[in-house]
């Protein structure tokens, strides 16, 4: 049986909370205004006595909800988080969904990237709560939808976030011959409902992203590098097919150092992307604290 933990993710709404699990819960959105709109969701209509939820969402592997301003958050969210955790761990259901055989209605289009190596399918769901990415085979043993893209013998490197999959292409291939075939093949592949990647892969992934946020205490100049990557860069290279980590900051020599993911990886123009982009943003956010911005994969 599968054991949920329960992670408390703010948003950029203060009265709104997200409360992610470490599986999937439900295939489609949902949104429960009130506990009659909420009939076909046993866990929503719990929520709902709780007297200081105004709307319920669930959503992939989260739950998120709107309160009254009768609370804060601060005062009740660990409560709730326990009381998800054991209501999930109980094996109660979440939405009563209609299964069916029936293939799902998914739409997947192409978009294509700074990185000319690199194309983003994009589909019109979340098909994975985190990032994983796949430099060959043998990496992607818990991702049947990367384990098969890597038979095309054109494909070099798969890169999953959210709600699109970036494949990067060996040099031979052209994209005109060959993107038809990889978004047909996806689209394919997410209507047919398969695992896109495995439960314990998933399990381990938000195991990892809780140890990491419990364990790691950054400096304040580190923390606050941190915080405009993800408010203003990570969103920019999410939409160009990649991602940006932050790695380690040297205080002596003011370097922020970084790890570039999916299509920013290996990219022509991410040398002047980490140079004119993120690394002046960088000078001008935090002043004479930052000298520059390193990418230790590029």
């Amino acid at each position: 049986m599968k054991e949920y933990n329960i992670t408390v993710i703010e948003t950029n709404n203060p009265a709104i909370l997200k409360f992610e699990a470490n599986h999937f819960l439900v295939k489609q959105n949902y949104e429960f205004k009130n506990i009659d709109e909420a009939k076909n969701s046993p866990l929503a209509q719990q929520l709902f006595y709780l007297p200081f939820i105004k709307t319920v969402y669930i959503s992939g592997n989260f739950i998120a909800m709107e309160r009254f301003d009768i609370v804060e958050w601060n005062d009740v969210k660990d409560e709730v988080a326990q009381q998800l955790a054991e209501y999930l761990n109980a094996g109660e259901p979440v939405v009563l969904e209609e299964e069916t055989s029936k293939k799902a209605a998914v739409t997947v289009y192409a978009e294509v990237t700074p990185n000319p190596a690199v194309m983003k399918y994009v589909a019109n769901k979340v098909i994975v709560p985190a990032i994983f990415e796949f430099k060959n085979i043998d990496e992607a043993k818990d991702s049947e939808l990367a384990k098969q893209l890597f038979h095309f013998p054109y494909v070099k490197e798969v890169f999953i976030d959210k709600n699109y999959v970036s494949i990067t292409k060996y040099e031979v291939a052209d994209w005109n011959e060959i993107s038809m075939e990889l978004r047909e093949f996806i689209r394919e592949y997410l209507a047919d409902n398969k695992e896109v990647v495995s439960e314990g892969a998933l399990a381990k992934e938000a195991d990892k992203t809780s140890e990491t946020t419990a364990k790691t205490t950054y400096d304040n100049t580190s923390q606050q590098i941190i915080d405009i990557l993800e408010e203003y860069v990570k969103p920019a290279v999410a939409s160009d097919g990649g991602n940006i980590l932050f790695q380690s900051y040297e205080e002596e020599s003011k370097t922020v150092n970084v790890i570039l993911q999916g299509a920013c990886s290996g990219c022509p123009s991410s040398t002047f992307t980490l140079k004119n982009g993120i690394e002046t943003m960088l000078k001008n956010m935090m002043g004479d604290k930052v000298n520059e911005v390193v990418a230790l994969n590029g």
